[in-house]
């Protein structure tokens, strides 16, 4: 296995397991939701240099603009939450109060 895939798949795991582990804010859990979509960008941004094909090119930008997408709906949630709830704790969220 090369270096440079070992690198990503070592980021995609540490921030699976930040996120599994460390819940306790939100703005920690949507950075390990970043961190995930950073290292699947520079995987898939690498994969057509490497199996040197130009189909999917396009792959990338796409999954980009979806993590903005994510991004812009969590800092909305963050900012709601806060609004609501005096702070960012995701013990304090509940779906049943909803």
């Amino acid at each position: 296995m090369p270096l440079m895939h070992l690198s990503f798949y070592s980021a995609f795991s540490l921030s699976c397991l930040g996120l599994a582990f460390h819940r306790t804010h939100l703005v920690s859990a949507l950075l390990c939701l970043e961190s995930m979509m950073l290292s699947l960008y520079m995987a898939l941004s690498i994969w057509p240099v490497e199996t040197q094909t130009t189909s999917p090119t396009l792959t990338p930008v796409l999954m980009l603009a979806f993590s903005a997408c994510e991004a812009g709906t969590g800092l909305a949630m963050l900012v709601a939450s806060a609004r609501t709830h005096g702070s960012d704790h995701l013990h304090n969220l509940n779906l049943l109060q909803c």
